[in-house]
């Protein structure tokens, strides 16, 4: 059985002539016919070449690889009994799932603490993020989680002032880091900004911690979507000169008259900005590293991508050994910006290998008295039972989950719902619940008493989506935590999961499900 599709996809707007009958190996159809138009990835990279490489609409799109792993999260299940209760009295009346707190602390003095055990890893300068950053951040903000600022932000940004080749001031940056900070409620979460190589060079650190008053940033070493750097398209030549200008890799060359010429004409319609792949070197890291501390930075964070095994004991270690408050790994493939399709599909450390792996190399570094930072897991994660099976395969080092794409969702399913209720024509999928926000929001009337009148009504329905989100994500995440008696995230442990096959249990290094609590069985039969 292939693991991949080839050759069609949603993604790129592709589909085959022979939809029922298509090799598995090629994915062309069994009978390519001439005279067909070119549906299929092949026939349209005939005639649109390499803009075919990429999901398709750009700019409203999130996208995730459609490869069917051999292993995955749904290849391992939660484990409960009906013995006691950890984090809370064994007491009926006292460990119920509502009494479950999910609060976690982390960072070098514990100085960071989140309402839940989750963060927004990295949304950057693509249109899906920044249209939906007024939810992102206020929704995050009034949960009290992590949002991080992804790459390119004040380099995108037509507004940007430079001195010297560095950034002075923003509009975008700015905007979003004040979001956040301006919503954000009893120290609660954290705005993280990112850097790669040209938001180092441009001083965008520099400009968020000095400027903006942020405590914390991120280095990037890459991501689970793909090998390279960010990418986006640019519709407006103008825009692609700008940032030709600003050292990224603009693709064709924006200077080029001849290609000002084939661009006015009509022959294509966006450029392509490409950011550089980062050359990491232990010197340089930790110059880096130090470097943030003396500008004033209080936590440093890094996340990596699904490259190689080596890359990741090298992310581990370099953490490790520089203090780093927080490393992300980003399993494969998933994004929020334009990763080329085949390579989201095709390269990396699958997820449930690469957190595997991460564990192995925690607990080898903690046996050898090494200190471990706390560690996020991201890539694919979208609900409760994930949530809890990414913080228990990696207890005790994991401490969060890094989810994009869904929080997008969120935000952005409740910024359609507000437009739809503010024209009067709500959907009848919706309408069934009420015609207000709150109404239709089941946390509207919470966030109201909380906030107020006047600021509930500013609030956007981004939002409360986001926010309603995160509120379904913490109540199912308890209930399924009481039901393993375990009432703080601290208490989850890997004898919390079981594998239910016996190569995710090779992979993982659970116990295969029938094979758990042998060791006690005849003890608790009494034979």
């Amino acid at each position: 059985m292939s693991l991949s599709r080839v050759n069609t996809s949603a993604a790129t707007l592709t589909k085959n002539r022979t939809e029922g009958s298509v090799s598995p190996i090629s994915g062309m159809c069994v009978t390519c016919v001439d005279g067909c138009i070119g549906m299929c990835e092949i026939g349209k990279s005939a005639f649109r070449g390499h803009e075919v490489i990429y999901p398709q609409p750009f700019g409203v799109i999130t996208t995730a690889s459609e490869k069917d792993y051999p292993v995955d999260y749904s290849h391992i299940n939660i484990m409960g009994g009906v013995v006691g209760a950890q984090g809370i009295e064994a007491d009926s009346d006292k460990a119920i799932f509502p009494a479950v707190d999910l609060e976690v602390s982390f960072g070098h003095d514990k100085g960071i603490k989140f309402r839940y055990p989750w963060i927004i890893p990295g949304i950057g300068s693509t249109d899906v993020a920044k249209n939906n950053w007024e939810g992102l951040a206020i929704g995050s903000a009034l949960a009290g989680t992590g949002l991080t600022i992804g790459e390119n932000v004040a380099g995108m940004d037509p507004a940007t002032v430079l001195e010297d080749g560095h950034v002075v001031d923003t509009v975008d940056l700015k905007r979003r880091v004040q979001l956040f900070q301006e919503n954000q409620r009893d120290g609660y979460g954290a705005i993280i900004v990112q850097t790669n190589v040209e938001g180092t060079r441009l001083g965008e650190h520099e400009y968020a911690i000095n400027t903006l008053g942020v405590d914390c940033v991120e280095i990037k070493w890459g991501q689970g979507a793909k090998n390279i750097g960010g990418e986006v398209k640019v519709k407006d030549l103008k825009k692609a000169q700008m940032l030709h200008e600003r050292g990224y890799v603009v693709l064709p060359n924006p200077t080029d008259p001849i290609v000002i010429k084939a661009f006015n004409a009509g022959a294509f319609k966006e450029f392509e900005r490409h950011s550089r792949v980062g050359m990491v070197t232990e010197e340089a890291f930790a110059e880096r590293v130090e470097y943030l501390r003396g500008l004033g930075a209080k936590y440093i964070f890094l996340k990596t991508g699904a490259y190689r095994p080596a890359a990741l004991a090298q992310a581990l270690g370099y953490a490790s050994k520089y203090g780093i408050d927080l490393l992300t790994v980003d399993g494969a493939g998933g994004g929020t910006g334009m990763s080329p399709w085949r390579m989201m599909n095709e390269w990396g450390v699958p997820v449930v290998e690469l957190h595997s792996l991460l564990y192995q190399f925690a607990a080898r570094l903690e046996a050898k008295g090494r200190p471990v930072p706390a560690l996020a897991l991201a890539g694919g994660f979208t609900f409760e039972d994930q949530i809890f099976k990414g913080l228990a395969l990696g207890a005790p080092f994991v401490k969060l989950i890094g989810m994009a794409r869904s929080p997008i969702a969120a935000a952005m399913v409740g910024k359609t719902i507000g437009k739809t209720i503010d024209a009067g024509q709500i959907p009848v999928y919706v309408e069934r619940f009420g015609r207000t926000r709150d109404e239709i929001f089941v946390t509207a009337h919470t966030l109201r008493q909380e906030l107020g009148d006047a600021e509930f009504e500013k609030l956007p329905a981004g939002a409360l989506g986001l926010y309603t989100y995160y509120e379904r994500l913490a109540q199912g995440l308890r209930q399924l935590m009481a039901g393993s008696r375990k009432f703080s995230p601290q208490y989850l442990s890997r004898d919390d999961l079981a594998a239910l096959t016996p190569e995710a249990a090779e992979v993982t290094g659970l116990p295969y499900v029938m094979d758990v609590d042998e060791a006690r069985i005849d003890e608790l039969l009494g034979v």
